[in-house]
């Protein structure tokens, strides 16, 4: 995107607004001939990024038409058909993709380093790491690295079923301690590592507000 296409894009969107340069350069709190400068002679040369920003968000557009970098593309996660309990667990027959989310590609990096074909989404089930999850709670997965365990929680299998738990690593690196959120379910110690196959790290959670 040119300077002299963003100062075309930002004419026509004042013109099919029906907004004058001085009620947009009070908005910015600019003096009242700023955006007629910047429109007409290229005075800023561009436009500074809150003030981009801001004529963004008040025309409903990307920040790239105003002179902004880019827009990153979304990520696309896969969101399993499959709950992870979080409770007495759930025996799992079969699994598979039933759609995916979008992630803004520079927030998905934000959150893990992983590969986004590493990654999947999980609904979790029951109440057992309440208050951390609660029922109905989508999780993002991390798939990779699953070998090398640390504190965290996980979606795990253990005895054919698959539930999400808090992981403990023992000193020794050779038991496991699994656990619970909620004081009302059991905990178990020195759980032999081939005792479970981890699936992945939760490393998101997602829920709706009620």
């Amino acid at each position: 995107m040119t300077n002299l296409e963003a100062r075309d894009n930002l004419k026509r969107l004042a013109a099919e607004h029906g907004v004058g340069y001085a009620a947009l350069s009070r908005m910015l709190r600019r003096n009242q001939a700023y955006i007629q400068q910047f429109v007409t002679r290229g005075s800023p040369v561009r436009l500074e990024e809150n003030d981009r920003k801001l004529l963004a968000s008040f025309f409903q557009i990307d920040e790239e038409l105003l002179g902004g970098p880019a827009a990153q593309p979304m990520v696309r996660v896969g969101r399993m058909a499959v709950q992870a309990s979080a409770g007495p667990g759930e025996l799992i027959e079969n699994e598979f993709a039933i759609g995916s989310y979008a992630f803004d590609q520079t927030w998905l990096r934000g959150i893990c380093k992983a590969n986004p074909s590493n990654l999947s989404i999980i609904k979790v089930s029951g109440d057992s790491m309440a208050p951390t999850l609660a029922d109905g709670d989508d999780v993002l997965v991390d798939h990779s690295n699953v070998t090398k365990i640390r504190d965290g929680i996980y979606v795990l299998r253990r005895d054919d079923t698959l539930m999400v738990k808090r992981l403990a690593l023992a000193p020794s690196s050779a038991t496991l301690t699994i656990s619970s959120d909620n004081p009302a379910y059991p905990t178990w110690k020195d759980c032999p590592l081939d005792s479970v196959r981890v699936v992945g790290r939760v490393v998101w959670a997602g829920r709706r507000l009620s």
